[in-house]
C-alpha cells in the first residue's frame, strides 16, 4: 500500500547480554523521502537504534518493518555514514568512493532501466563527487591530504554513490567546528533534496536537527524510548538565513526543552 511508512519500528527493544536494557518499546515510523533527526541524552541508544534499522543487529524484542512487510531490509538499498569517515588510507578519494560498488550487491543500481543505458561506476563516482562539492582534482588525492571536512565529504559521497533508498547518519559532523558543520549541513540537505532518499540522522546538536529535518524525534535517557517529536514546517531546500528566523528559534527552544525533560525523566514504562 502506498501510504505505508518505509520504516516502521514496532515495540522495538534491545538488551545486550549481561548488561542493562538499552532500548525499550521504541515506536516510530519514517515515511518514504522524509528527513528525520533523532536527539537524546548521551548513551540513550540512538546509535543502537540506527544499527537495528540498518539490519546490522537483531532486536531482542519487537520488529523493524520495511514498507509494512516482514522484518527484512535485504531488498532496501541502505547506506550508513558514521562519525568517523573510515577511509582506506591506501586508496585515492575516487577509490574510496568506489568501494561500495565493489561489494556484493553493490552494482544493483548499474542495471539498465528502460531504454536508458546503465551508468558506469566512473560516471556514478564523478556524479557523487560533484554532488557533495569535490572536484575531479580531489579524486586523485589520498585521505592524508584532506582536511577533516573534506574527509567527511568523501564519506558522504561514498554513501550516496549507490543511490540509497535509505541514508542513515550517526553524528557525522560531531567533530567539526561550527562554521564547517553548518556548511556541511547545507550540502547534505542539497544532496538529500536532489536524491529524494529517506534520511535518518542522529545528532546531539539541536540547531542542526531542526535545520535539516521535517521531524525531530526526542528520546529519553537509557533505557531509550521515544518521548515525543517536533514537526518542522519549513520548506526545503532551506537557506542559511533560516537559522536567524524567530520561528526557527522557537522550534529549537521547543526541542531543547523536551531534550532537557528527557534527560531528567529517563525512560518510561
Amino acid at each position: 500500500m502506498p501510504d505505508l511508512p518505509l520504516i516502521d519500528c514496532r515495540q522495538l527493544g534491545m538488551t545486550y547480554t549481561g548488561s542493562e536494557v538499552t532500548l525499550r518499546d521504541i515506536r516510530m515510523s519514517v515515511r518514504e523521502g522524509e528527513f528525520v533527526s533523532i536527539v537524546g541524552p548521551s548513551g540513550c541508544g540512538k546509535s543502537t537504534l540506527l544499527r537495528l534499522i540498518a539490519g546490522l543487529r537483531k532486536p531482542t524484542s519487537g520488529d523493524v518493518l520495511i514498507r509494512g512487510g516482514v522484518p527484512d531490509n535485504a531488498h532496501l538499498r541502505t547506506a550508513f555514514v558514521f562519525q568517523d569517515p573510515n577511509l582506506l588510507p591506501w586508496r585515492t578519494v575516487a577509490g574510496n568512493i568506489r568501494l561500495p560498488l565493489e561489494l556484493p550487491g553493490g552494482c544493483e543500481q548499474l542495471e539498465t532501466k528502460g531504454t536508458q543505458p546503465a551508468p558506469t561506476a566512473d560516471t556514478l563516482i564523478a556524479a557523487s563527487l560533484n554532488l557533495i562539492g569535490l572536484s575531479p582534482q580531489d579524486a586523485v588525492k589520498r585521505p592524508r591530504q584532506l582536511s577533516g571536512g573534506m574527509r567527511m565529504r568523501v564519506s558522504l559521497a561514498r554513501a550516496l554513490v549507490t543511490e540509497p533508498e535509505l541514508l542513515l547518519l550517526d553524528e557525522p559532523f560531531a567533530a567539526l567546528d561550527d562554521i564547517l558543520r553548518q556548511q556541511l549541513n547545507e550540502e547534505l540537505q542539497q544532496a538529500w533534496w536532489k536524491k529524494r532518499c529517506t534520511a535518518l540522522f542522529v545528532t546531539h546538536n539541536v540547531v542542526e536537527a531542526v535545520f535539516l529535518s521535517q521531524r525531530v524525534i526526542i528520546m529519553s535517557r537509557r533505557p531509550g524510548t521515544v518521548l515525543g517529536e517536533v514537526t518542522v514546517p519549513f520548506d526545503h531546500p532551506r537557506k542559511s538565513e533560516l537559522r536567524a528566523d524567530a520561528e526557527f528559534a522557537r522550534l529549537t527552544g521547543e526541542v531543547s526543552t523536551l531534550l532537557r525533560a528527557a534527560a531528567e525523566e529517563g525512560g518510561q514504562a
